[in-house]
């Protein structure tokens, strides 16, 4: 396993481009030969579409997977007794959600790997912590949704956790005034998946009825039916402000498929890759690498995913690298921009070719 604690030491966001791509190269080739080693279906995919080479030169030569392939495939690349957990994507009532197989050190390193992020935006100390969800979504403890698996890692950041939803999804809102009460002129952090918090913090509580200028939000996912009401993130934290003087908040881009390597906002509203993280931008009709600044589909690369083979992993989400180590904060490595979903076509060829 790649050696990550000296990394883990460093601020989040402190290699440059020559040093990450030594460290990402690296640690992906290794990570490519053992799964390739241990999981039958990775090593015929990266033997059927990539030319099979013992070692890469370059990063956008990794083979990666369609995220689809989580969907149809149960990839793991630990025996089974050594499976940790089980997670697993959202998805509608009907539709097949992806099934990621932890075992321990891969649980562990994603937990390390999140507390570098966040730590390094919110600082070290624990806050009293608003949760916009209900203790519903852990009703399953051995196989987490998406949501419960966003909540516990985010949690260890927080104390005195205070879940605001009830069983059936309302808002208790004598539950959020006490706790606001009790954390009068405190720092707190609020956690939440973004149409949620739209939902039962903004719209169902009216202005000025809540002080949160010493909150810090952080929050992920949805965004598709908030851009339905012609809500992006610049109307979404402006009017958060406007209504609540809530000004402190992030976004960040994550996926089931690679819990841990998340994309925190910086200082521009651009997600931001950390060390072990990395995204390349490819064209979706032949999957060339894009040039910064032209769009393309997503391609995640993580240094975090032993236990599964999702260290190279081509999205269904559309994107455009807008820089690399020049972030007004100064935050090194690449940043980039989401801007919508792909047509399912674009990836039909790909995800099919991965059935065996």
């Amino acid at each position: 396993m790649t050696d990550l604690e000296n990394i883990f030491r460093l601020a989040p966001f402190e290699l440059s481009r020559t040093e990450k791509q030594e460290l990402m190269l690296n640690g992906l080739n290794q990570l490519h030969q053992f799964h390739r080693n241990n999981s039958e279906e990775y090593s015929d995919f990266s033997r059927l579409l990539f030319k099979d080479n013992s070692e890469f030169t370059r990063l956008e030569q990794v083979p990666f997977l369609p995220v689809s392939a989580f969907k149809n495939h149960y990839l793991k690349s630990v025996s089974d007794e050594n499976v940790f957990k089980v997670l697993t994507s959202s998805g509608t009532t009907g539709q097949a959600v992806s099934r990621i197989v932890l075992d321990k050190p891969t649980s562990q390193l994603q937990t390390k790997a999140l507390n570098s992020i966040i730590t390094g935006v919110i600082g070290s100390q624990r806050l009293p912590m608003l949760i916009v969800d209900s203790k519903v979504v852990f009703a399953n403890r051995s196989s987490f949704s998406a949501r419960g698996a966003g909540i516990m890692g985010l949690s260890i950041f927080g104390k005195d956790h205070t879940y605001i939803l009830d069983e059936n999804f309302e808002l208790d809102l004598t539950k959020l005034t006490e706790f606001l009460t009790k954390y009068n002129g405190q720092k707190i952090l609020i956690f939440g998946f973004t149409f949620m918090v739209w939902e039962f913090l903004f719209k169902q509580i009216e202005k000025g009825q809540l002080d949160l200028s010493q909150a810090i939000l952080i929050h992920s996912g949805g965004w598709k039916k908030l851009e339905n009401m012609a809500v992006n993130n610049e109307v979404f934290k402006s009017e958060f402000y406007d209504k609540h003087k809530l000004s402190e908040i992030y976004n960040f881009y994550g996926m089931v498929e690679q819990v841990g390597s998340v994309f925190i906002e910086n200082s521009q509203g651009f997600l931001h890759c950390p060390n072990f993280s990395d995204v390349i931008i490819r064209n979706p009709i032949d999957f060339s690498v894009q040039p910064h600044g032209e769009p393309g589909l997503i391609q995640v690369q993580s240094l975090l995913p032993w236990s599964y083979p999702g260290h190279s992993l081509l999205t269904e989400d559309l994107g455009v690298v807008m820089g690399e180590d020049d972030a007004e904060n100064g935050w090194k490595g690449k940043y980039f921009k989401i801007l919508g979903r792909s047509k399912k076509a674009e990836l039909r060829g790909c995800s099919d070719t991965f059935k065996k």
